[in-house]
């Protein structure tokens, strides 16, 4: 029996985050079909990780992920925009094993230090949080 896990990605990244990082992460959230060039199936990187399961999915309300280009702010120069990350998803354990893979993806593009998002097995009460510094992420495990 697999255990479950959620994890949840809720943070900014950069205007300027490179293409191929963007086509990696549309892929991973099931909003592009086609592999992307820049991730390597060797390291086990086979499958969309955040791409919604609903049928499957052990979390109330289901599996959600979103992915949008906002205004984050407003300046003389004109408008300034960041891309905005929310994604909630269960995961079997064979699947928490390729964390680290998204978490190196993205943290180099963080728009800001601190909250990137958590993960946490469903019937334990510890929750890892997982902060963006210096284009770098640092676990921080919460005990419950």
């Amino acid at each position: 029996m697999s255990d479950h896990y959620e994890v949840v990605f809720s943070c900014f990244l950069r205007d300027d985050t490179p293409e191929s990082v963007m086509a990696a992460l549309r892929w991973h959230l099931g909003l592009d079909a086609e592999f992307p060039e820049n991730l390597d199936a060797d390291e086990g990187q086979l499958y969309p990780l955040l791409d919604p399961d609903n049928h499957n999915s052990c979390l109330p309300g289901g599996d959600v992920v979103s992915l949008r280009r906002t205004v984050r702010e407003f300046t003389q120069s004109g408008e300034r925009y960041e891309w905005e990350l929310f994604a909630r998803k269960d995961w079997l354990d064979d699947s928490i094993l390729y964390l680290r893979h998204l978490l190196d993806l993205l943290a180099p593009h963080a728009a800001r230090p601190g909250y990137g998002g958590l993960f946490r097995n469903f019937y334990g009460t510890a929750v890892t949080v997982f902060t963006f510094r210096d284009g770098t992420y640092e676990p921080i495990e919460i005990l419950g």
